[in-house]
């Protein structure tokens, strides 16, 4: 390394008098405000510049093409055997392929599809809203029965002391007694 002496000190000092001053850099100041859009301006829209939107397009998954790939071999099914095979489906209560226990348990009984589950209206019911005309508007009105399309069965519970007319799909033979003997009548809708 050189040493630096009185004279060399000079000789620098002079060097770097000589040399021109470095510009000084001037930043060039961020715009802060967004330049201001015409919004009257809107860009055509037609075939040329369509496009579908980001995500509607995946590329293929290619399988079976060697170990680099990351898809090789077992092409992205695990291990061999059942679960790779295509179209494997199996049903909620599958047990493996054992008995299952849905065939292993006794069954009794049958089941109609013809069945018809009626709303439940029994006599006292008639006397608690105190209408002369009972209609299925008005026992759904007043929360004896919560839909008016489906059946209604007058039932024999209770008694009943006003006439009353009922509009029912069915009654019992007791219910149909009752509503006679306090002076109403019973009409029969079909089902």
């Amino acid at each position: 390394m050189k040493r630096l002496t009185k004279n060399n000190k000079a000789t620098s000092a002079k060097k770097a008098s000589l040399k021109p001053a470095a510009p000084k850099t001037v930043r060039k100041q961020r715009r802060t405000t967004q330049p201001e859009h015409n919004a009257s301006v809107v860009p055509a829209f037609g075939l040329h510049n369509m496009k579908p939107p980001a995500g509607a397009h995946r590329r293929r998954k290619y399988l079976g093409r060697g170990p680099s790939s990351g898809h090789g071999k077992t092409s992205s099914r695990g291990s061999k055997g059942q679960t790779s095979r295509s179209g494997r489906a199996t049903y909620p209560g599958f047990e493996g392929g054992q008995m299952p226990l849905i065939r292993k348990v006794p069954k009794r009984g049958f089941t109609s599809k013809f069945k018809k589950e009626f709303q439940l209206v029994n006599i006292r019911d008639l006397a608690r809203i105190k209408e002369p005309l009972a209609t299925l508007e008005v026992l759904e009105a007043r929360g004896v029965i919560k839909n008016k399309n489906k059946p209604v069965k007058i039932l024999g519970d209770g008694e009943i002391t006003i006439p009353v007319s009922v509009q029912a799909h069915a009654a019992t033979g007791s219910a149909l007694q009752k509503i006679k003997d306090a002076g109403g009548k019973l009409e029969l809708i079909n089902v």
